[in-house]
């Protein structure tokens, strides 16, 4: 069964993950990948551009599917050696959450909504994921791709 989740990183870590087409969450914890399978939907919220500083965004940056194979590690730096999954990114634009929060099942009604994003990781609807993907200006190649 697929499964549609958001992953929260900042937009600069998450650009750098989607040129290498892979996805790494909870500062290269593995935790939380091990939640994700092949064939389920990643979308990922940066509430700024950079981690800790940089210009406050919140907004949906990249959208993908999980791909086939497991969780392996990547030497980063000297001493960082994150885990990682590859994913197949489709492209799209940012799209802010404030234009979502009444659409969205996860922000409507719930004033609290940004203590899910302190989680890093959660799960969402596939309406809510179709919802972003068309925010983005995927959503036709989103569709296709979840057949």
């Amino acid at each position: 069964m697929k499964r549609y989740w958001v992953g929260v990183a900042s937009r600069d870590h998450v650009k750098i993950g989607e040129a290498g087409g892979f996805c790494q969450l909870g500062h290269g914890k593995e935790a939380p990948l091990r939640r994700l399978s092949p064939g389920d939907g990643l979308v990922y919220y940066a509430p700024r551009t950079g981690m800790r500083t940089g210009d406050r965004i919140q907004a949906f940056v990249a959208i993908g599917k999980i791909a086939n194979g497991g969780i392996y590690r990547a030497q980063q730096a000297r001493n960082f050696c994150p885990f990682r999954r590859d994913i197949d990114y489709f492209g799209g634009s940012d799209a802010p959450i404030s234009g979502l929060m009444a659409r969205l099942s996860f922000t409507k009604n719930n004033a609290n909504w940004g203590l899910l994003m302190r989680r890093g990781l959660f799960e969402i609807t596939h309406s809510d994921f179709n919802t972003v993907a068309n925010a983005m200006g995927v959503g036709a190649s989103v569709e296709e791709a979840f057949l």
